[in-house]
């Protein structure tokens, strides 16, 4: 098997393959060898030769060949489960997936806001009732939606916005930096209490952090307006799943659209399971065909940089060299 410059692993991410990203690396990287593994043996082969390997995950077994490596390219925007120590302890730079999800993440939170104004979902049972009967909707327009996070995917969220004529307030760890948003507003609790009292929709777009954790809480769903509705395409942590349950239950929210849940998955017994007021996808927002074409493009970038000096984007880890 002959020597790559990239090494892209076998396994492949929320029902998408690798070979597309293989090939859609080799598109961007004429001059380079991209060699796609498809067994754990190839797996092995390759990493001990790459400069760059690329896949979802990389543990200690393959780190432990892997003589050559400098960058390890994560096609996830996460990194928590990569074991970063050894990875710092060999000199290699990690880089992940941020911003690749952004606008796929992005539809899927303005179709949930926009099915709950115009109650698709109760047109949806109707259908299945073979029943024509009137129901009444609200629009979204005239609404204020709060959105958490201002990172690649809560931006990608306000400029979606832009021309539902509704008021957006954005929530940041760093307010002075300011954002899309019409308004942008710290962390503190005060302060986010304050928007979400404004707030007909609340979209957690934010990492999972010591801060964010529990975000949302039953004092939180206490500020909210009956009418809300919560959107989390985040990290299933930063809502308390407990208050959750609790508020849809008592109908001291409107409603609650999911693409991430903790636990998760969702156990099948889970009561989210059961309430009419709540839309689950298991974690797909962010997984279309394109994923690939953007991550191709962001690693491509990186492979040209580091041999020739450039900056390289989406970097999690620098280890000193």
């Amino acid at each position: 098997m002959s020597q790559p410059d990239v090494a892209v692993l076998r396994e492949g991410t929320e029902g998408l393959s690798m070979g597309p990203y293989a090939k859609a690396l080799r598109e961007r990287l004429p001059d380079h060898t991209v060699s796609l593994a498809r067994t754990p043996r190839e797996e092995r082969e390759l990493t001990a030769t790459a400069r760059v390997v690329t896949g979802t995950g990389i543990d200690e077994d393959l780190l432990a060949v892997a003589t050559r490596l400098e960058l390890f390219a994560c096609a996830f925007s996460g990194t928590e489960h990569l074991p970063k120590a050894e990875l710092a302890d060999r000199g290699v730079i990690v880089t992940n997936a941020g911003g690749v999800h952004a606008p796929g993440i992005a539809e899927q939170a303005i179709g949930n806001m926009l099915a709950f104004a115009r109650r698709l979902h109760e047109g949806w049972r109707r259908t299945e009732r073979n029943e024509w009967r009137h129901f009444q909707s609200t629009e979204f327009t005239g609404s204020t939606v709060t959105i958490v996070g201002l990172g690649s995917i809560g931006q990608a969220i306000a400029q979606r916005l832009e021309g539902f004529e509704v008021e957006t307030i954005g929530v940041r760890y760093t307010p002075e930096k300011g954002g899309p948003t019409d308004e942008v507003v710290g962390l503190e609790t005060g302060t986010i209490h304050d928007a979400f009292a404004r707030s007909e929709y609340v979209v957690l777009a934010c990492p999972l952090t010591d801060e964010t954790r529990r975000l949302v809480d039953g004092e939180a769903f206490a500020t909210l307006p009956p009418e809300a509705v919560l959107v989390n395409v985040a990290r299933g942590g930063i809502v308390d799943t407990d208050a959750l349950v609790d508020a849809l239950q008592r109908n001291a929210i409107r409603g609650a659209a999911l693409d991430v849940t903790d636990p998760e998955p969702l156990p099948p017994e889970h009561p989210l399971w059961d309430l009419g007021n709540c839309f689950i996808t298991p974690h797909t927002g962010g997984h279309t065909p394109n994923h690939w074409d953007r991550l191709a493009d962001v690693v491509a970038h990186n492979v040209e940089a580091l041999e020739h000096g450039g900056d390289l984007e989406n970097v999690v880890l620098t280890p000193d060299r």
